[in-house]
């Protein structure tokens, strides 16, 4: 019992810093005049500088924690058949989800009309798009690492997953021969989870100056200009979290999906501090274990989501669409819904969990219907607070994928969910 009210009350303290952030960064960019000391020194220099060490030292589990956690548990799993029901359901999960999101997105900004009346020209903005050609071949083939070491030192998670995946079941195979290797995987991933716990002590000072910096630099002016956009964004999360994730947990898990948002609030609330699926990695494994999620399997599942399941970002990338497309005067045809559903949906995958590279995908969706990218240049400037909370959204899919994949294999305790 105390554990739990220890972690109730960090989570508190999370929300205030949250909370505390935001009025502060208000008060900065309203009413406290422009000058070297405020955006040099407080804003983008002491802000930014706290910040930013918060987030490295989460940055700085994630590849260890990825790599121990999974191999640990594949190798306790020892059951490739059981491993192979896990991976094919929780991937399916994330596809399902994303293209439902996208068809929310869809539906709701048509209804909404965000952009109307902008009569924007093509030529107006400037937007420099990135020449890189992603193909289904390179994606495929750069799921597998030709160096490992490569792979944990340039953090590519789906190389990392496939290669501790392998690593795992290995050990397990030839345990009799590799008893000492095993307790030093277990024995490192239990580590890695202390040190989770001891860097999350400083999160609520993270928070705070990550949230200050950003709305201080923000404001309300830049928020209020693009309130249709952000509206139909917001309210497209908030129908994938409280209907789509929801509903899907009463269906398929029987639990109440209201004490799922109470329990896992903590991690909502650092994935909007942070907007970074893969630095919320350790905490939401943690979070997840506490809640009754078996760490085998979420060691799996919560990576791989961090990685291909961008239900926010995809959210984000449909109501661009009709965004840019009601700016510019374009029509869209039922054609091209269904072309921006498969195209969002197939780039989400190997999307890497990192800020605003969301609007490196939303390119390649914009091109795939003929809607001028430079439109992209009117909405960069509000991405970050967005980015915030649809990194949130695609935080809550994981986890919501987790547990429903999670008790279809016995992994789930929901005696202990319902404590």
């Amino acid at each position: 019992m105390k554990k739990n009210r220890r972690d109730i009350s960090q989570s508190k303290k999370i929300f205030i810093a949250l909370i505390l952030g935001l009025v502060f960064g208000i008060v900065m960019h309203s009413f406290i005049p422009d000058s070297n000391f405020k955006n040099e020194i407080l804003i983008e220099g002491i802000f930014y500088t706290i910040g930013q060490l918060f987030i490295r030292l989460m940055q700085m589990l994630v590849v260890p924690l990825v790599f121990f956690s999974i191999a640990d548990g594949c190798r306790n799993l020892g059951d490739t058949e059981t491993l192979g029901k896990v991976g094919i359901r929780i991937v399916i999960f994330y596809m399902f989800t994303t293209a439902l999101a996208i068809m929310i997105a869809l539906g709701l900004s048509s209804i909404i009309g965000p952009g109307k009346g902008m009569n924007m020209q093509i030529g107006q903005q400037s937007y420099e798009v990135s020449n890189a050609d992603i193909s289904l071949k390179d994606t495929i083939l750069d799921f597998i690492p030709t160096n490992p070491v490569g792979a944990l030192a340039n953090g590519n998670m789906i190389q990392i997953i496939i290669f501790s995946v392998l690593v795992g079941l290995l050990i397990a195979s030839m345990e009799d021969r590799m008893v000492t290797l095993g307790n030093i995987v277990t024995e490192m991933n239990d580590l890695m989870m202390g040190m989770t716990a001891w860097v999350m002590r400083l999160a609520p000072i993270g928070v705070f100056f990550l949230i200050a910096r950003t709305f201080a630099n923000l404001g309300f002016d830049a928020i209020l200009s693009m309130l249709s956009y952000m509206g139909s964004v917001l309210g497209s999360l908030v129908v994938q979290l409280f209907l789509v994730y929801m509903i899907l947990l009463v269906a398929f898990v029987r639990v109440n999906p209201f004490k799922f948002v109470k329990k896992y609030a903590q991690v909502m609330t650092f994935g909007f501090s942070t907007a970074s699926s893969s630095a919320s990695v350790p905490l939401n494994i943690q979070t997840l274990e506490d809640m009754g999620v078996d760490r085998k399997i979420s060691s799996f599942t919560i990576p791989l989501g961090a990685t291909v399941n961008m239900d926010g970002t995809a959210i984000m990338q449909g109501v661009a669409v009709i965004f840019i497309a009601n700016a510019y005067g374009i029509t869209l045809s039922p054609t091209d819904f269904l072309t921006v559903i498969l195209t969002a949906t197939i780039a989400s995958v190997g999307t890497a969990g990192i800020p605003s590279v969301g609007l490196v995908t939303l390119s390649m969706v914009l091109e795939s219907v003929g809607l001028p990218v430079e439109g992209i240049a009117i909405i960069m400037g509000i991405d970050r607070i967005l980015d915030m909370a649809r990194t949130t959204i695609n935080l809550s899919g994981d986890a919501t994928g987790t547990i429903i994949v999670a008790n279809s294999v016995g992994a789930f305790d929901k005696n202990k969910f319902n404590s």
